[in-house]
């Protein structure tokens, strides 16, 4: 065996594989000069620009030599020929593990959930990660509903969340309802803009349907940018109520004739009381998403989604009728991530065009992509590695997104169909083991006669 893997790294084309990295490196080379190589400074007679050709050399070189690891690799898979099942199978066996211990591993990841504001370990910087990654998983788990299980390909998911986020801050606003009114509120609104998304698209599919959704969402931006009067243009709009836990709100003091939590329940104030309890109302809506979209697949309109997204012609055979299976995909995603916005809302108690930009939706649809497109676990474990990564890299400061994208790009490469492409059949037709050759074989033949 090691004799056969050198005779295919000697009789590769190395100089085709250097021309391929040269060709890359060349390319970075280009970015790196402008985005790297020079940075502007404040010097005592204005702004100035230093250079860093060094960090260009580094960034050069590391194309270089990664392109080139991934030609050869690539190289030396093709020579093996078509990749055979038995290899696929396992490929796939640490998603087929994962999944499993996932009924295992479910509920002791929730128990660690539900205690993580009470470790030893959890200041106020902890929870208030988790938290934002909790907004990402629920967002994560309401696109799987549209991209992992209906296959449509949304670049506006950002857009619905910007609804709900907006549709809550003005319910409160103008008609004073308080938060667990507004909620659901918002879902409703976010669900309306899904359908209203959903009917244009409907004979769309694959580059063109990513394309329409995306000006879809720009066009909700550009709304909430101009329109001054209603939302505030690019002021946003602040002092948005925050949620109460059953009429006792987290403040010092409280109103005349009202009690405050803290009073209520004869505890010292804690500004750490009203983040623990959004903490836990983000795990509670994420895990409903997740439990509302496992129950679902097993519907026939969940199983309508997955046939739609295999092949829709066949669905058209079958007598499924395309036109509401998308509907419902979009509008029951979108809901979800009306609920997420309106969280966010009171969670920042200020909102403005800038939260609802492209690069959320791209975020959003890589954690889908790089979980497994609908995978429920895949989902999380991508959300918790991209959004809490990245606090691991804050340190890093202005190289933190690039270190971002270092991840994306490992991960790809490593998985390309996402970390946990296995998933288990929603409904089985045989329960137990297939029956053997010779009984399907004795059953045909009783048949025919």
């Amino acid at each position: 065996m090691m004799s056969e893997s050198n005779n295919n790294v000697r009789s590769l084309d190395m100089v085709a594989l250097m021309k391929e990295s040269g060709l890359a490196a060349l390319v970075a080379l280009g970015l790196a000069i402008v985005m790297v190589g020079f940075r502007t400074e404040d010097t005592p007679t204005g702004l100035g620009i230093s250079t860093r050709w060094s960090l260009v050399v580094i960034a050069v070189v590391a194309v270089f030599v990664g392109r080139l690891l991934f030609a050869v690799r690539r190289e030396l898979k093709a020579r093996k020929g078509p990749v055979r099942r038995d290899l696929v199978k396992e490929e796939n066996r640490a998603a087929i593990i994962v999944q499993r211990f996932s009924t295992i591993g479910g509920p002791l990841f929730i128990a660690f959930a539900l205690a993580l504001p009470f470790m030893p370990f959890a200041d106020r910087y902890v929870v208030d990660v988790a938290t934002y990654v909790l907004i990402y998983v629920m967002l994560g788990w309401g696109l799987n509903i549209v991209v992992g299980l209906a296959g449509l390909l949304d670049l506006g998911y950002v857009a619905f969340y910007a609804v709900g986020a907006y549709s809550y801050a003005l319910f409160a606003f103008y008609f004073d309802l308080s938060f667990w009114i507004c909620l659901p509120l918002a879902g409703l609104c976010s669900a309306s803009f899904g359908v209203m998304l959903g009917f244009p698209v409907l004979r769309l599919r694959g580059d063109y349907l990513a394309i329409v959704t995306l000006g879809f969402g720009e066009i909700i931006r550009v709304i909430l940018l101009n329109w001054y009067s209603f939302t505030g243009g690019p002021d946003g709009l602040s002092g948005i109520p925050r949620p109460s836990f059953f009429g006792l709100e987290f403040k010092r003091m409280a109103a005349e004739g009202a009690q405050t939590f803290h009073q209520f329940f004869n505890l010292d104030y804690s500004s750490m009381h009203r983040l623990i309890f959004l903490y836990y109302l983000i795990l509670i809506l994420a895990l409903f998403t997740n439990f509302f979209t496992l129950r679902i697949r097993k519907m026939p309109i969940g199983r309508a989604w997955e046939a739609l997204r295999e092949d829709e012609i066949a669905c058209r055979s079958l007598g499924i009728n395309p036109t509401n299976t998308k509907l419902t995909a979009f509008a029951l995603g979108a809901m979800f991530a009306g609920f997420a916005g309106s969280f966010f809302a009171t969670r920042q108690a200020f909102i403005s065009p800038e939260s609802f930009t492209f690069i959320e939706s791209a975020v959003i649809l890589a954690i889908v992509v790089l979980g497994g497109m609908g995978s429920q676990v895949g989902v999380a474990i991508a959300a918790v590695l991209l959004i809490g990564g990245t606090e691991l890299f804050r340190g890093l400061e202005e190289y933190r997104m690039l270190a971002f994208g270092g991840l994306m790009v490992a991960i790809m490469v490593w998985k390309p169909r996402g970390l946990l492409a296995h998933r288990e059949p929603t409904i089985r037709l045989h329960s137990g083991n297939a029956p053997p050759p010779e009984a399907v074989a004795a059953t045909a033949e009783g048949g025919v006669k």
